[in-house]
């Protein structure tokens, strides 16, 4: 296992990651059902602490409460060899203010995931998405005090747009709140919006980015083909989360399996492993229904891609510029570095 930092901070994270979403039986959202009892949960964390992951996701949304139930109980004899990352603000009851980030409903939420985790602290508490209607400033010192209190010992965010997360860290920065180290966004081959905006803005400020949903929702497994474009029991074929072209998406299948043949893996790994060629990536949160899928996972570790096939899967899957990033592509980028380079010729 690889090992980094967590943004500009010492805390040590594993470059894979183990999401917990999928853990309990019920309903995770409409038309997924999750099937893990305890006794897979253990072996999964069981197997994942022993391949050396150190750094576990969940939220208090998934499978109303379960994910962070079994986390707890799995991760009991083992607390303090882990970090624990969990998030709200996605509803959790039935009351109107279960959910968002209000000061009142993150101080609940975080007691209550404590209480789920039986832990008397959490590594990294994240706003899990935007709340529309709450003030910025009310979240950030719910955060903060969370921090004060010993409960939270690092603080994060998920789904934000840049220029958001932005003025909240010049918030905590003008009244001197617990900084964000963490980001945790959505990236794969099929979903690269991240590098027009949040990733200049994560690199900037040191913040860790942490990747959700690697394998767009399963589509790069290399399950889903032209064939059979909606196999039996996938997830896709009724939560279609993220959403993702998928014209594109066969044409990267088939470039992702040309390339697993190669090195003998499968299309899930040559997916993850070209996540982690990226450096503004920190850690990437893998995830499984069954254990063959989780071992499958764990081998990337072991997979160094070329720069050949590296260049290739970005050629292939380059999101468009947007603008005013098109302007920067005219060329005053390179105008100004070589009236400034004092070895150009121009």
């Amino acid at each position: 296992m690889q090992y980094t930092t967590l943004g500009k901070t010492g805390l040590v994270v594993s470059r894979l990651s183990f999401g917990a979403m999928t853990f309990g039986e019920g309903q995770l959202v409409p038309g997924v059902t999750n099937s893990i009892d305890q006794a897979m949960a253990d072996q999964m964390i069981g197997r994942v602490i022993d391949a050396g992951i150190n750094l576990f996701d969940t939220a208090d949304a998934y499978t109303n409460g379960q994910s962070e139930i079994m986390l707890g109980k799995a991760l009991a004899n083992r607390r303090d060899e882990v970090i624990i990352a969990t998030k709200s603000g996605f509803r959790s009851g039935n009351a109107i203010t279960d959910a968002g980030s209000s000061y009142r409903h993150i101080m609940m939420a975080a007691e209550a995931s404590l209480k789920r985790l039986n832990t008397d602290y959490i590594d990294l508490y994240q706003i899990h998405i935007p709340d529309p209607i709450t003030p910025l400033e009310e979240t950030l010192r719910a955060l903060d005090d969370l921090v004060r209190q010993g409960k939270v010992r690092y603080i994060g965010y998920s789904n934000f747009p840049a220029w958001k997360a932005a003025k909240m860290v010049g918030i905590q920065k003008h009244y001197n709140y617990a900084q964000f180290i963490a980001a945790q966004m959505y990236y794969s081959l099929l979903g690269r919006d991240l590098e027009h905006e949040v990733v200049p803005f994560a690199e900037d400020t040191g913040i860790g980015v942490l990747v959700w949903s690697p394998l767009a929702g399963g589509f790069l497994s290399g399950k889903y083909t032209r064939e059979n474009p909606t196999p039996e029991g996938a997830r896709l074929n009724e939560f279609k989360l993220p959403p993702i072209d998928v014209e594109q998406g066969y044409d990267v299948v088939d470039a992702i399996k040309s390339i697993a043949q190669a090195h003998s893996a499968s299309p899930a790994q040559i997916a993850i492993a070209w996540i982690l060629t990226k450096p503004f990536i920190s850690s990437v949160i893998v995830g499984a229904n069954k254990m063959h899928q989780l071992e499958d996972n764990l081998k990337v570790v072991d997979l160094t891609l070329s720069a050949s096939e590296i260049d290739r899967l970005d050629t292939l899957t380059a999101p468009p510029a947007l603008y005013p990033g098109w302007m920067q592509a005219l060329g005053w980028d390179a105008q100004v570095k070589a009236a400034f380079d004092p070895d150009s010729k121009n």
